[in-house]
């Protein structure tokens, strides 16, 4: 990296860029069973949401391109 030549008016802000810690942070747990199949549930109820909307939705969202239906005869007078 190529060192800045304008003038910093601060030292450690010029220095904040290559600064490594030695310290590692602790390490994730481990998740349950219970939790993870719970996780797993919600993903999945939340898919089945969005698809369920898209089937139901889709009818409503259609454009009706067939002729247009002539009124139903009446019934005749004999029935």
């Amino acid at each position: 990296m190529s060192r800045r030549r304008e003038p910093v008016p601060f030292a450690f802000v010029s220095e904040a860029d290559r600064f490594r810690s030695n310290v590692t942070p602790p390490p994730r747990e481990r998740l349950s069973a219970g939790r993870m199949a719970g996780r797993c549930l919600l993903g999945l109820t939340i898919v089945a949401a969005l698809v369920g909307s898209v089937i139901l939705g889709t009818p409503a969202l259609s454009i009706d391109r067939s002729p247009a239906q002539t009124p139903q005869s009446q019934a005749s007078p004999g029935h």
